[in-house]
Formats: structure tokens, sequence, C-alpha cells
């Protein structure tokens, strides 16, 4: 979903972009077909996620897991072959609270 369009079609309370995966990235996990490359995917998306920015977005989401229950969100069908996947894990290596 686009920025622009995400106020406007009221489907989120919060956009995080720091989360998302960059569009060169998401390019990598759209024509992923094989585990190799669904692998240098999840690589290259664990690797912005360790920015500064985003590391202190999934410490205070992990965080605020153990007071509120919030949504991550996502247009994949398919959470295993998503970035959500990648996400869920390292929110739990963070000791993030997730059903």
């Amino acid at each position: 979903m686009k920025k622009s369009e995400y106020a406007s079609k009221n489907f989120y309370d919060v956009w995080l972009p720091t989360l998302a995966p960059s569009a060169a990235t998401v390019k990598l996990a759209q024509s992923a077909k094989s585990e190799r490359e669904w692998d240098r995917f999840m690589k290259k998306y664990r690797a912005e996620m360790a920015t500064p920015e985003s590391r202190a977005t999934l410490d205070l989401l992990a965080a605020l897991s153990h007071q509120a229950h919030f949504s991550v969100g996502c247009y994949c069908a398919d959470e295993s072959r998503c970035h959500r996947s990648v996400m869920r894990a390292l929110l739990l290596a963070r000791g993030a609270e997730v059903m």
C-alpha cells in the first residue's frame, strides 16, 4: 500500500515505514522461486532491520507487546513468504509476546 493511501482507506492506525523492506528488497521477495533466493531476501531484509532506527522500532514493539495487543499488516497472502515471518522472528528474539 502506498503511504499516500493508508490514511484515506483507513486500514492502519500507524504507518511504520522503518519496518518495511526497501523496494529493491521487495523485488527480491517477489521474484524468489527457490529456497536459496528466499534466503537471500531474508538476509537482505534482516540487514535492513539492523539499522539503528529499525532496531529501535522493533525494540519498542517488543516492549509494547507485553502491555497491548496489536497487529502488523501486509498484503502478502502467505506469511511464510512475507517479510512478516522475518519480523516475527526478530520480535521474538527481542522477547516480544506474539500470538
